[in-house]
Formats: structure tokens, sequence, C-alpha cells
């Protein structure tokens, strides 16, 4: 029986302005190369786009819940996109890892649940039911920093990194809609609730990708639980 994989990608890469079609056409190669060796999962997030509706839906006075659903129903359009670019033979995207787990095919994509659950969230929760080997979270980084890389220059990278420092660090709570952390509370609590073996890689470095499929030493961070 073939080993599960569960890959969180984030919509800062998917469906950034700097993400050219030669990004989606190696990366549709690697997921094709792979798939005689594993089933895998992709968890697409909504990046800018879900995160320019939120910022618009608050100034409208919008309830979190709203917000959230608007951000739900961009992921799950990043989603289709990449089924698409992928040519994963879905008829359509799971509304939950339920159904996601259920389906049939060796390469399924998804975007997000329910308000409260980061896409994040749903693919610690889809790799905890499929048994996955790995979790891994795709991001915009190379992967967890002592500060936030991107507004500190003199940020530390963490190759290694404890799942009760994050804890410590960021809580276990749900933040609000379009926050952009690199693992939010629920899904580093549910991480450790159910020890998922996590990395955390640049998911536009899909070299590193390659080496986590292959079980090879990668450059990105280690989470221990």
């Amino acid at each position: 029986m073939k080993e599960s994989i569960v890959i969180s990608l984030g919509g800062s890469v998917v469906v950034a302005d700097d993400t050219t079609s030669v990004y989606f056409s190696e990366l549709a190669e690697l997921i094709h190369r792979f798939v005689t060796k594993y089933r895998i999962f992709l968890v697409i997030g909504g990046g800018h786009p879900a995160r320019t509706y939120i910022q618009r839906g608050r100034k409208l006075h919008l309830t979190e819940d709203q917000l959230d659903d608007i951000g739900i129903m961009l992921t799950r359009v990043n989603a289709r996109l990449l089924s698409y670019v992928i040519d994963a033979h879905q008829e359509m995207i799971p509304e939950s890892t339920d159904d996601a787990a259920k389906q049939d095919g060796q390469i399924v994509i998804m975007g997000g649940t329910v308000p409260g659950h980061s896409t994040d969230f749903v693919g610690a929760e889809l790799a905890m039911k499929v048994r996955a080997y790995r979790y891994v979270i795709a991001t915009n980084v190379d992967g967890v920093y002592d500060k936030d890389p991107r507004k500190y220059s003199d940020a530390s990278f963490l190759s290694t990194v404890h799942i009760d420092e994050l804890l410590e660090q960021y809580g276990s709570g749900w933040d609000s809609a379009g926050s952009n952390m690199v693992i939010d509370g629920p899904a580093l609590k549910l991480i450790k609730d159910h020890s998922i073996a996590t990395s955390v890689i640049n998911g536009k470095s899909l070299k590193e990708l390659e080496k986590i499929f292959e079980k090879k030493k990668f450059h990105g961070t280690e989470i221990k639980i």
C-alpha cells in the first residue's frame, strides 16, 4: 500500500505575481513523477486574492465567519486552477477532509473547509486522517524563523524547532480571517496532539519538495514533536 503525503501549498506561492507558467509545469511534472510512489494530497491556500477580498469585506463590517467563508471560496478556486494544471482528473474539489480522504484518485487537491480552520489546519487534519508519512507546509519563506524575515533583517532561521516552542510563541487559538502566519495556532495544536511529522519549506523551491519525496535531507524546518 502506498504511503500518503499531504502538502499545504500556500496561496502566496500558487497565485503570487511572480509565479510563472514554468513553475506550474515543473510542479505538475514533479507530482506525476512521484504519484507512482505516494498518494499525494494538496491543500491550497487563498493568498493575496483572498486577503484582498477579506480586507474589503472587513471595511464593509462583515463578521469574521463571513470573511472566512469568502477566503475559503477563494482557496477552492485556487485548488480548481491547480487541479486543471496538474491534470488531476478530479471531478470535484472536496469540501471536507473526510471527502478528500475518501476520493479514489491518486492526486487529491482541495482548499479550505469551514470558518475558523486555516488551510494549514486542514492539511494537518487531512494528514492525521490519511496517516500521512509527512505533512509538508510549503510557503513563501525557507522555513520557520524566530521572527518574520519579511519584516526583520536580523531574523534567524531555525532548521529544527520543537512544537512546544511554537505553541508558546504563537499560542493555539485562531486569530482572524486572512492571517498570514507560517503556521497558525490551531494547526500547531493538532500537529502536537496527533504527533504529525511536519516540515516547512519554501514552496517555490521545488528541489526541496523533491528531496522530501525522496526522503533526503532538505533545506527547511523540521518540527520536533
